[in-house]
């Protein structure tokens, strides 16, 4: 079997798709949801054009096979989460630390929040999106209840996207006694 540039062989469809979905989250990386294209992938993944429409018919297809993998990583990102906030002594201090390392990579950050709000468009890219929600939700109830950890989930989540938008880093102090209030 030969080689090509889409990250496999040939007759390696696993690795095509793999290579596809790879390049649309590249590709949502640099010019956001609304503005990826199949032809943009293909070019990315250094495949035929065709070859995007064959393994992912419409873009919303392939937009979710990117979405699932950065889930996947959000999975991974969250596992590490749940053990940092274990370590750290306090959910507050833990939580504001990993939130404010979270945001420092930029692009990736960026990235993962526009497949994140694709989602509010494209409902059946939901199931995906709320991988990050549901898996906060699962770290921070039993240490706050369920309540409280709906209500820090969306403060956090929210001071993320404010430092994705604005740049500025995240005042981890400010935020931790915003988390504090919250589990009093």
């Amino acid at each position: 079997m030969s080689a090509n540039p889409a990250g496999g062989t040939r007759r390696d469809p696993e690795g095509r798709r793999r290579a596809l979905a790879e390049a649309v989250v590249e590709v949502v990386a640099e010019v956001g949801v609304g503005r990826a294209t199949h032809r943009m992938v293909a070019a990315r993944a250094g495949v035929p054009l065709g070859a995007t429409t064959y393994y992912f018919p419409t873009l919303a297809d392939l937009i979710a096979a990117g979405l699932a993998l950065v889930s996947d990583a959000i999975a991974a990102d969250l596992a590490s989460w749940e053990a940092a906030i274990g370590e750290a002594g306090g959910t507050a201090e833990g939580l504001s630390r990993l939130a404010a390392e979270y945001v420092r990579d930029q692009p990736k950050a960026l990235l993962e929040y526009e497949l994140y709000l694709a989602a509010a468009r494209r409902p059946q890219l939901r199931p995906l999106a709320r991988a990050w929600l549901d898996g906060m939700h699962e770290i921070l109830a039993p240490r706050v209840g369920a309540r409280a950890a709906r209500a820090i989930s969306a403060l956090v989540d929210g001071a993320m996207l404010q430092s994705v938008v604005t740049g500025d880093p995240i005042d981890q102090a400010a935020l931790a006694e915003a988390i504090e209030a919250l589990t009093g």
